[in-house]
């Protein structure tokens, strides 16, 4: 039996063969210090915006009482015990206040008593131009954390701000055991806060400002008919 044989198929002469498809890795480009360097300038960064408080423009008012928010303060949360305290009241330029519901101010800077080792350090105006966490370094055996952003304050001020705050704080904040100075974490409905009397008529409230617009709403619609 005579064995079949096939041609060999071969590319004729002066016609060229057909390229083959490139791979993967030889179509890749290789980038270069000069890709680089034209990728990095190409991108455009928009420079860091102003935190803004989530109670930027609000007002309200009601018989006898107005509610505002106040403007960024500086904050720190301090801890330290009875002997760092003294080196602390040096650096700051104040008694730190050493009983509950207390506190003292000095020069725009004001401590708050919050507990036997803790206090709510402010300052405003001129005084928040220095950090206070960079007066306090280098003193030993205290906790300072910077919580300048993490709060927002509203003042509550008028003949009726007692009873607005009252509407949802169940702390006795009547001026007889409540006096000028005072200070205390409390509650306002169910938002922790920290409650600050500045004046006869004044108060000052501080609040995470997650919860900033949960207390407002509250205190405006306690000021809509305060129960004075």
């Amino acid at each position: 039996m005579a064995e079949r044989k096939t041609a060999s198929k071969k590319t004729p002469i002066g016609v060229a063969s057909k390229a083959k498809k490139p791979t993967k890795a030889a179509a890749r480009k290789i980038a270069t210090p000069a890709d680089a360097t034209a990728t990095s300038a190409a991108v455009t960064t928009s420079p860091s915006l102003p935190r803004m408080s989530p109670l930027d423009g609000r007002y309200a008012s009601g018989p006898g009482v107005t509610l505002t928010p106040l403007a960024p303060r500086q904050r720190i949360s301090l801890r330290a015990d009875a002997q760092s305290s003294k080196a602390v009241e040096a650096k700051l330029g104040l008694v730190l206040p050493s009983r509950p519901k207390t506190s003292t101010s000095v020069d725009g800077i004001s401590a708050l008593w919050l507990g036997p080792d803790e206090w709510l350090v402010l300052a405003d105006g001129a005084a928040e131009a220095e950090m206070l966490p960079a007066r306090l370094a280098g003193v030993a055996a205290i906790s300072v954390v910077d919580v300048s952003h993490r709060n927002v304050a509203i003042a509550v001020e008028g003949p009726a701000a007692e009873a607005v705050i009252a509407a949802g704080c169940p702390q006795d904040i009547r001026l007889g055991g409540f006096p000028v100075g005072a200070a205390s974490r409390t509650i306002l409905s169910k938002t922790e806060i920290v409650l600050w009397r500045t004046g006869e008529q004044r108060f000052e409230i501080e609040c995470w400002r997650s919860f900033a617009d949960y207390a407002w709403t509250f205190l405006a619609e306690a000021a809509r008919s305060p129960a004075v």
